[in-house]
Parts: C-alpha cells; sequence; structure tokens
C-alpha cells in the first residue's frame, strides 16, 4: 500500500467530530453508537447516539439494526479503545463502520452539545480541519 492509499483508506474509517456534526446536519444515513458502558451513556454522551456497549454486542444484540446505514462508534477519548472494539465487532457482524476520532472528549473540545444527567450546551468552535 502507497501513502495515498494508506491515507484514502483511513479516512475510509475514521471521521472527526466536526465530520459528524456535518453528516448529522446534512441527514446522512447513519447511526452514533456509544460503545462504553451504560452507566457513563447515561451521564453524558452524544445527541442522538444509542447505547451499544461493546462487551454486549452479538448477532443477538444488533438482529434490529439497520444494515443499510453507516454506523459511528466512540468512547470516552483517545485513552479509550472501546470505540475501536466496537468497531470491530460491528464490522465482524457485517456492518458499515466508521470510528470517532477523539471521541466524546473531542466532540465536547469541539464545542458540541451533549445529551444526559451531565449534558452540557455546545459552543462550536469553528474547526480549522
Amino acid at each position: 500500500m502507497n501513502q495515498v492509499e494508506f491515507y484514502e483508506a483511513k479516512l475510509g474509517y475514521e471521521m472527526d467530530s466536526w465530520d459528524l456534526s456535518e453528516a448529522l446536519k446534512n441527514g446522512e444515513n447513519l447511526v452514533i453508537v456509544d460503545t462504553r458502558a451504560n452507566e457513563v451513556y447515561e451521564i453524558e454522551h452524544i445527541p442522538s447516539a444509542i447505547s451499544i456497549p461493546h462487551r454486549t454486542m452479538s448477532e443477538k444484540t444488533t438482529k434490529n439494526l439497520d444494515r443499510t446505514k453507516l454506523y459511528i462508534t466512540y468512547c470516552d477519548g483517545i485513552g479509550c479503545n472501546a470505540s475501536t472494539k466496537g468497531a470491530l465487532k460491528l464490522a465482524t457482524l457485517g456492518f458499515n463502520v466508521k470510528e470517532l476520532l477523539g471521541g466524546l472528549d473531542w466532540w465536547k473540545r469541539d464545542g458540541y452539545t451533549t445529551d444526559g444527567k451531565n449534558g452540557t450546551e455546545g459552543k462550536t468552535i469553528v474547526c480549522g480541519c
């Protein structure tokens, strides 16, 4: 694989918070999946995200998910690999998946709104990406 192929492939499997925000604004066919434990999802999560902890993902627990959608997995951030584990499990089960770079941490750092018990109102910072 050459450099161009590598970076094209990388963008095929990851997105950042600005890309996700734009995809949501544009009504793209996607589902945001919080792959952390349900307890932390309840405390704070990305709006419209569904909670499917990576440890519970299986054919049975995902049988009602729409396989025509793109699934965006996330976790706490760069110190957590639950989103990677969730992305791998969903891909293994036949879903189209991308991982959110930086997870909830970078979503919040970029100024986006969160929901849950500790949800915050967004103060979107213009991304220079």
